[in-house]
């Protein structure tokens, strides 16, 4: 799914006072990561996620991993911790503006 830079400020915007539901630690992108994720977009739309200092691995491309693995979108990383989207199939909550 791409977004157009007026969805995506919109998406930061909502995301700003979220707590990150999920860590990935030194062990990287793990199956196992990759099922609490999806459970977690189950229950939300939007998630944040953080990266520990012991993960080596980029940020951005743990980022980009983890939102292909779950098929939703990357809307922003910033420094440790990113946001991803993936709305609902059937009455999404969060109404992008077009």
């Amino acid at each position: 799914m791409n977004l157009t830079s007026k969805q995506r400020s919109y998406l930061k915007g909502l995301a700003m006072n979220l707590e990150p539901v999920f860590q990935i630690g030194k062990a990287s992108v793990t199956p196992e990561v990759t099922e609490s994720v999806l459970e977690c977009f189950n229950n939300k739309e939007l998630i944040k996620g953080s990266v520990l200092k012991n993960c080596t691995d980029d940020v951005k491309e743990v980022a980009n991993t983890v939102a292909e693995r779950t098929r939703s979108t990357l809307v922003q990383v910033i420094g440790r911790k990113f946001v991803l989207y993936k709305p609902f199939h059937e009455d999404p909550e969060i109404k992008l503006p077009k």
